[in-house]
């Protein structure tokens, strides 16, 4: 089988090599899925690039480990083959899921993973609409209802909004009935206008931490500015959470939870994520046409190298999207 493989931290287009690699077997819990569709993610670009160095503490100091070197954290696709004590899917079954708990691997066409990383796809979704769903939607979720405890009819600011967590925030914080403001720039912003966005901030033009407007909730995809200029536009019992981004910035937000709590009311919050927890949520809100994917592509196989460097760019609108595979 065909799969991209890393041996170095690098440009994408450098370090990333399509080869020939020994087609896998489950193992015991494992099923075999014939990868239709992957995504791009945050972990994909620093598997790569090797950045923020921080990261290199997981991945590893000098090159990607051994376990890391087919990169790739979600998948839609087909199950093939099933092990010995696999019992949750059958042959035949269209799956999909953020991996990332139990392994990588889907820059591949063919990935074995425990079937507890999967679960079984709606009928009525495509294998690229499928693959964007898992790791963004739940961010999302879990940053406004989990964490942030949307309410109805709040002021909520999304930074990073043009991105895939923004596409699915916006559609979540709209069932109910908020105010979104979003933060990007560039060809982002009139794509934000269609998808909701109440008022869309360039970044590049305007200061958004220096504006009178104050927020119940921020969403910040990004995570690359001081927590003292988002507490500025918190009005007094607002909530900031974080779903990741700069490893300096975040240790910053580790280190001031218990601190704020002394003297403020406002509250900062970390999003630790639970993978596919609620994907049958999104599946209902799919199916009742209360949501939809915003896809950056769908990109062929061959554009990995390059989809994944639009990622580190931050030119992509919504989730980038691989096809793999068409049945």
């Amino acid at each position: 089988m065909k799969a991209y493989t890393i041996k170095k931290y690098g440009e994408p287009a450098k370090v990333l090599r399509l080869i020939e690699v020994k087609k896998p077997e489950p193992k015991n819990s494992e099923v075999l899925v014939k990868v239709c569709a992957t995504a791009i993610n945050d972990y994909d670009w620093c598997i790569t690039t090797g950045k923020p160095l921080a990261y290199r503490l997981i991945f590893g100091i000098f090159s990607p480990k051994k376990k890391l070197r087919i990169p790739g954290m979600e998948v839609a696709g087909i199950v093939e083959q099933v092990g010995n004590n696999a019992t949750k899917f059958k042959v035949g079954d269209a799956v999909y899921g953020d991996i990332s708990e139990f392994g990588f691997g889907s820059f591949a066409e063919f990935l074995c993973i425990d079937e507890k990383a999967l679960a079984r796809m709606p009928n009525s979704m495509s294998f690229e609409e499928a693959t964007s769903i898992p790791h963004a939607a739940m961010l999302a979720l879990q940053a406004l209802r989990d964490v942030g405890q949307i309410k109805d009819h709040q002021k909520i600011l999304i930074n990073g909004g043009g991105g895939g967590v923004g596409s699915f925030g916006i559609q979540l914080a709209k069932l109910c009935n908020t105010n979104v403001t979003g933060v990007d720039t560039g060809d982002k912003l009139k794509a934000m206008e269609t998808q909701g966005f109440d008022t869309v901030i360039d970044y590049k033009k305007e200061d958004f931490t220096k504006s009178d407007q104050k927020y119940d909730l921020i969403v910040d995809c990004r995570t690359n500015r001081s927590l003292w200029e988002f507490l500025k536009v918190l009005k007094p019992e607002g909530k900031y959470v974080t779903i990741g981004g700069r490893s300096g910035k975040l240790l910053q937000i580790f280190y001031m939870i218990p601190i704020l709590k002394l003297f403020s009311k406002k509250r900062i919050h970390m999003v630790m994520l639970k993978a596919n927890k609620d994907l049958d949520y999104i599946n209902q809100l799919y199916e009742d046409k209360k949501i939809n994917c915003v896809i950056d592509g769908p990109y062929t196989f061959d554009k990995i190298p390059r989809a994944i460097q639009r990622f580190g760019d931050a030119l992509h609108n919504g989730k980038i999207v691989i096809s793999v595979y068409k049945p």
